[in-house]
């Protein structure tokens, strides 16, 4: 199970930030090359990027640099400057359409190629985050057998939709691009992860969010600051209770299995299969994810 509850942006023009980020443990680095890189930098930011990978791999969480857009012209030099043996996926802003994932992941079989990895062994990440990727979303999501996560880009999705972000995903503004784009990620067997909280001085603020973006189904949170990703670790991990009342609920089905019953009650609840498998995925978590 692939777990990515905390994907930390680092500016990629920043050699500081991304030294910095060696003393924080999300669960993926995310140098960026795209929003957070003014354009007079996007050259500096490849080259500072590229020469902070092995580093930033040896450190233990994955490594995904985000590159600039298909239609921004520079995606090419992008992929060119970090595809490699020292990343673990790459994500991509702005797609629109399934033929935008193809056209991408022809660029990037030809990188593996030359680097001598195996074909398809670059996992890709691409950013929902206009209203023709919305409305594409499924197809986005299963045209490539590399995705293995989709992420929902609020910022630019409002500023497509010619309306003002109030901050607050719970609003209506949001809840149909995040739910479309949490039962696309779920249909095609994908994580779905979050769009930054941008407050990141406001703790209780992001808790608040990161709780509300997994009832929506997102199972992780992407974080512009280093002090934030604790708190979204904590979020999208299963707490003591949690854990304590699946390993009662399986333990409870398992027993009435063995009694050929294909349900049973637990603290005046029913549980039934549907039921046991959301347990047992509390477990699986809880095992494989890291503090």
């Amino acid at each position: 199970m692939t777990i990515l509850r905390s994907l930390l942006f680092v500016p990629g023009n920043k050699p500081n930030m991304l030294q910095k980020a060696l003393g924080f443990h999300p669960d993926a680095y995310v140098p960026d090359m795209e929003d957070s890189v003014p354009e007079s930098e996007k050259q500096n930011a490849r080259q500072v990027i590229a020469s902070h990978l092995a580093k930033l791999q040896t450190a233990g969480p994955w490594v995904i640099p985000r590159v600039n857009s298909l239609q921004s012209g520079l995606m090419e030099q992008d992929l060119a400057a970090v595809i490699g043996k020292s990343i673990d996926a790459i994500s991509v802003g702005k797609l629109r359409t399934a033929q935008d994932i193809r056209d991408i992941c022809e660029l990037i079989s030809a990188l593996e190629s030359k680097h001598d990895l195996a074909a398809g062994e670059i996992p890709l990440i691409p950013w929902i985050e206009t209203a023709q990727a919305v409305v594409h979303c499924h197809e986005i999501c299963t045209a490539s057998a590399r995705i293995v996560a989709i992420a929902f880009g609020a910022e630019d999705f409002t500023h497509d939709m010619g309306i003002e972000r109030v901050g607050d995903e719970s609003e209506a503004d949001l809840a149909f691009a995040r739910n479309t784009v949490c039962i696309a990620a779920r249909a095609a067997g994908v994580l779905a992860l979050d769009t930054p909280y941008f407050k990141f001085k406001d703790d209780a603020g992001l808790e608040r969010n990161a709780a509300g973006a997994k009832r929506c189904g997102f199972k992780g949170k992407f974080a512009i600051h280093p002090a934030q990703v604790a708190s979204i670790n904590r979020a999208f991990s299963p707490s003591q209770a949690d854990v304590e009342h699946a390993r009662r609920v399986v333990a409870t089905f398992e027993k009435a299995e063995r009694l050929g019953r294909g349900s049973t009650s637990l603290d005046g609840n029913v549980i039934d299969v549907p039921v046991v498998k959301r347990a047992r995925a509390v477990l699986e978590i809880a095992a494989t994810g890291s503090e």
